[in-house]
Parts: structure tokens; C-alpha cells; sequence
């Protein structure tokens, strides 16, 4: 294949030159490598460039050519660089043209070569062989490479830690066409981990780091342990940078010496949020929060919220909470967390003002799998078509999160799945019962570049044991709204009582599906439906109804999470009013 001349002026120079490269035998794939890792090529696009700089990068290109030539398994092929038909390694450095009018690449690639041998020895109980490295098979240089830094991991994998390559024999049979590969790991003597050191030295107390990073010292080596320990310490938000390192001597009694290179993030951080709707108004948020509260990498975290400002949803609701998280408590990847909370909600069906103190223990299970268990305290004062009363419950909330999108402000794949079990007493009036809450999501993207995005969301949720009038509104099910359906009214679709009065339900399903297309880099465009459900009872059998809405939104791409604007009109014909605007940072859901 051959690529199509370039010719330009190179800047400041006034000269006219010619780049092409030629490689018959290579398909589009192989030519495009051959390509990218031209520095000629690279040169010639660069601002200012000499003809002594062109030069220089076409005698690079001899061992950059041969490099990809043998990345693909050709190891017998020919690489010719002609400078105004002068070949370019002839040329002396310190004697260039002044000019240069043509820059010819010409890569033959030869005959494929095979393995005829591929040992690695010794070998480990953890190695596992890339696929290909057998005789017979194509002998990508890559392969090489890679057989032997798997045989140095298998052995760290159970120990190790000091494996490494103590010899190799990399032989090319020019009559044969093969290539026979032979490397030979030592793998050093079984290490446990010792100490770890900190340095330089950290805000965070030297004794919170070790029990955040959870280094099993006295444990076989494990490099894995070590990624781990570096997650740890990375995701309690209170470190610019870690670097775990492996010290290079070995220590007393056969150890591994760990050093953590830790970097202090700011302390503090503030944020803010909106979101604006043309029923339900303005939603504004803030928040402060400290990273390491009392020097142990202690997360404390300040939340304020109003909406419904300037809405016709009654009047204005808002919140105030705290939240301290203590990291690695009874085990690393287990916090401890306490929360406060204040809440007023001045809803279309009821007025509540709320206060909740809660404690327990959140856990991660992985990387995508997280966990919360606790226990609460729950004071409400409730104003609604049932009255005016006030209530106090025991709460024993349960929480199990999976989450592997790619983007939570913008998934284009994976799944996002949030189960929550909260068993609860009244503490005024003995009725138990539990609350059961699932937000279940999926995307999935095809088309060119993954353009389009389908997005689907269901959301379920069910209350036994205690009737409605002895819950507060807040632990009720309301739909209709920017989070269940766009298009109706904030929390449109209650349970009738008759008489002109309603509330909550204990049932409640909620549908929407969307579909996402890419039109430039910054901006898509989205088409959406949801449709939601509230039932009277627990399983939604009595006094149930379905609302719906549907609608189409852009979105523009600002780097940290798209701005959403959406119009959505109700599917019922009893809804309302005609349409609906809602405007927002980060996708719908």
C-alpha cells in the first residue's frame, strides 16, 4: 500500500517537501502503524521545522521502522529511507541540505516468521502463557515481551517479590523463517511483607495510614495486596497522589519493605449545584467538606439544598445534613459513618418537617460493589390530608450498591444497581414493617464511534407491614416529576383517598427508556418515554394508577459532565399543562 504524498511549505522556511511512504505486502492496519511511528512524518508537521531536523528524524526512522517490522513478526525485512534520493543514514548529521525536496519511505516486510521454540523456564503455579506463544504460531515480537513479563509476575504472585529475567536467547533463522525464543526467569527467595515506611511525611497520622492501606505484614508478598493498599489510601479523597514503592533490598528475615510517597490533597473543598424546571423551579445546592477532619483521613461533609424556588410546587423545601466518614474501622475497606439531618418538605399533598441522626458502617466489597448497614433515629411532624401528627420511628437501613458504568455523570455501558432494605418500628405506635427500594439501569452503545446510547431505568419500591397514615410522607411513594416521569407534575400521582384528599402509596414502579445519539463532539440529542405507578398497597393490587410522559433533549458536553435540557409533555390527557422544561447538569439518570 501506498500512502499519498504530502507536500506543504514547512513554516519559516519557505521549502517545499515531499513525504510519502510505500509499504506493498501491508495492509491498511500495518501501514497505519508503520505511520504513526514515522518521526519523520511527526516532524514534518511540527511548527518551525528544519531541513536539519528532517534529517535527523529520517535516521531515527530506520530503527522505528524495523521496530514495528518485528512487533508485527517480519524480521528478515527492508527499510530504505531516500532524502532527495540520497539514502539518509549516508548523510552526515553535520552536513545537511540546506533544502530538501523529497522524503521517500520504503518498508518491505519479507516472509512471516514462526516459533520454532518458546521456553520459559522456570515457571510458576501462577503463569499463565499469552495465547500465542507456541511453536507454530506467528512470532510477534510483543509476544516475546509479554511471555516474559508474565513469567516474572507469576512468580511475584505467589511471593517473589524479587523475580526478574536473568538471561534470554532471541534467535532469527533467516532459511527457516522462524524465530526461537528462550528466557529464563530467577525468581529470588519467598518474601512477607515488612513494614511499611511513610515518606515524606503526611498530614495523615503515620499509624491512620497503615490501618487505611491494610498491608498484611507478616503475610506472603502479594502484588496485589500492594495495588490494593494504594486504592485505599486513594479513594479516602485525602491524598493528592500515592506511590507505593517496593524497596530494592530485601529485609530482615526475607521481608518486603513497602514506602508510601504520599502527597497531601487541599484539605478543603467547596461545590455547587442547580437544576431548574419550568414546574418544579430552581433547585439549588451547596456543600462543604474536609478531608482529613482530625488527622486520621476523616471525611466530613456539610450539605445544604432549597427547590422549589420560584415553582408552583407550594412552597420551598430544603435541607441541611453533616456526614463524618472514619475509613478503615474494624477492617481497610470498612468506615464508619455518622449522619445528621434536617429536612422541610412543603409538598402539593403535605407539609413535613423532619430531624434523623443515623450511625453504622458502609463496606466495599470490590470495585464496583459497596455496602451500608446502620441504625436510626427519626422525628417527623407531619401536616397532610390525614391530619396533623407527629411521629417518631427506628429505622435499620440496609443498602447494597453495584455500579461498573463508565461515566457516572454520562454512561454509555455498564450497569448501575441500588437495593435498599430499611426495617422499621414506631416507636409512638409499634407498628413494624420494612421499606424495599431498586434503581436498576443499563446502557448499552453501538454505531459508529458508539454514537448512540440506549438507556433504560426501572424503578420499584414496596412498604408492608404498617398502614399509610402511620409512615411520614417522606417514606411514601409519589411519581411524576424530573427523577420518575418527566412531562407530569412534581409528585402528580399520589394514592385517592376520595373527598378531594390523598397521599402516598406504598407501591410505587417507575419505567424510562431513552435513547442518546452523538451529533457533533460537544453536542447529542435525546429522545425519551417514562411512565410511572403508585399503588395503595404493598403489592399494588388496590386503588393503583399509571401516569406517562415522553419528550426529546439536547445536551452539550462540557468536559465534567454534560448540561441537560429536556421538554417533556404528559401522555395523559388529564395531566395538565402541555410541557414540561427541565435543565441540569449530568444525564437524566
Amino acid at each position: 500500500m501506498t500512502w499519498a504524498a504530502v507536500i506543504a511549505a514547512v513554516a519559516g522556511y519557505g521549502m517545499a517537501t515531499e513525504i510519502s511512504l510505500d509499504a506493498p505486502g501491508f495492509d491498511e492496519t500495518g501501514t497505519g502503524y508503520l505511520r504513526q511511528a514515522s518521526l519523520t512524518f511527526e516532524t514534518f508537521n511540527t511548527p518551525q521545522t528544519t531541513a536539519q531536523d528532517l534529517v535527523a528524524a529520517a535516521r531515527a526512522d530506520y530503527a522505528r521502522m524495523v521496530g514495528v517490522l518485528y512487533e508485527l513478526g517480519y524480521y528478515s525485512g527492508v527499510v530504505q529511507i531516500l532524502v532527495d534520493g540520497r539514502e539518509a543514514a549516508s548523510i552526515s548529521p553535520l552536513a545537511s541540505p540546506g533544502e530538501i525536496g523529497s522524503i521517500k519511505i520504503t518498508v518491505l516486510p519479507g516472509p512471516v516468521f514462526t516459533f520454532s521454540n518458546t521456553e520459559l523456564t522456570p515457571l510458576s503455579p501462577a503463569t499463565a502463557l499469552p495465547e500465542g506463544f507456541t511453536p507454530g504460531s506467528q512470532a510477534f515480537a510483543g509476544l516475546v515481551k509479554d511471555a516474559a513479563d508474565e513469567g516474572v509476575e507469576g512468580w511475584r504472585r505467589i511471593g517473589h517479590a524479587k523475580a526478574k529475567v536473568s538471561d534470554q536467547s532471541i534467535t532469527a533463522n533467516h532459511r527457516s523463517n522462524t524465530l526461537s525464543a528462550r528466557i529464563v526467569i530467577a525468581p529470588g527467595p519467598r518474601l512477607t511483607f515488612g513494614a511499611l515506611n511513610v515518606d515524606p511525611v503526611s498530614s495523615v497520622r503515620e499509624d491512620r495510614v497503615r490501618e487505611i492501606a491494610g498491608l498484611p505484614t507478616g503475610d506472603v508478598f502479594s502484588p496485589e495486596e500492594v495495588d490494593k493498599a494504594a486504592k485505599r489510601l486513594r479513594r479516602t479523597g485525602a491524598f493528592r497522589s500515592v506511590v507505593l514503592i517496593e524497596e530494592e533490598g530485601v529485609g530482615p528475615g526475607d521481608t518486603q519493605p513497602i514506602t508510601a510517597q504520599l502527597s497531601d490533597a487541599k484539605p478543603r473543598r467547596i461545590g455547587f449545584g442547580a437544576e431548574i424546571s419550568s414546574l418544579e423551579g430552581l433547585a439549588l445546592s451547596g456543600f462543604w467538606l474536609h478531608r482529613n477532619l482530625l488527622g486520621g483521613a476523616e471525611r466530613f461533609r456539610v450539605e445544604a439544598e432549597a427547590s422549589g424556588i420560584g415553582g408552583d410546587t407550594d412552597g420551598i423545601d430544603y435541607r441541611f445534613s453533616t456526614r463524618l466518614d472514619r475509613p478503615a474501622t474494624i477492617t481497610p475497606d470498612t468506615s464508619l459513618y455518622l449522619l445528621a439531618e434536617v429536612e422541610h418538605l412543603d409538598e402539593p399533598d403535605f407539609n413535613e418537617t423532619s430531624a434523623r441522626l443515623e450511625g453504622g458502617f458502609s463496606h466495599i466489597f470490590s470495585d464496583d460493589m459497596t455496602g451500608e448497614i446502620g441504625i436510626a433515629y427519626q422525628y417527623t411532624d407531619v401536616d397532610d390530608d390525614a391530619g396533623q401528627r407527629e411521629l417518631e420511628h427506628l429505622l435499620m437501613p440496609v443498602r447494597l450498591t453495584y455500579d461498573n458504568r463508565d461515566d457516572p455523570l454520562d454512561a454509555t455501558k455498564g450497569y448501575y444497581a441500588d437495593v435498599q432494605l430499611t426495617p422499621f418500628i414506631g416507636i409512638d405506635t409499634n407498628a413494624a414493617g420494612a421499606k424495599l427500594y431498586a434503581d436498576l439501569r443499563h446502557y448499552r452503545s453501538f454505531g459508529e464511534d458508539d454514537g448512540i446510547t440506549l438507556a433504560a431505568r426501572v424503578q420499584a419500591g414496596s412498604i408492608a407491614g404498617a398502614s399509610i397514615t402511620d409512615l411520614p410522607p417522606d417514606m411514601l411513594f409519589y411519581s411524576g416529576g424530573a427523577g420518575t416521569v418527566r412531562g407530569q407534575g412534581y409528585q402528580s400521582l399520589s394514592v385517592d383517598l376520595g373527598g378531594g384528599n390523598s397521599l402516598g402509596g406504598r407501591s410505587f414502579l417507575a419505567l424510562s427508556a431513552e435513547v442518546r445519539a452523538d451529533l457533533f463532539t460537544e453536542w447529542s440529542v435525546v429522545g425519551f418515554a417514562d411512565a410511572g405507578f403508585i399503588g395503595q398497597d404493598a403489592l399494588g393490587q388496590v386503588n393503583g394508577n399509571w401516569h406517562s410522559g415522553a419528550g426529546v433533549g439536547v445536551r452539550y458536553d462540557t468536559g465534567f459532565g454534560p448540561i441537560r435540557v429536556d421538554v417533556a409533555t404528559p401522555l395523559d390527557n388529564d395531566a395538565g399543562k402541555d410541557f414540561e422544561l427541565y435543565i441540569g447538569i449530568g444525564q437524566a439518570f
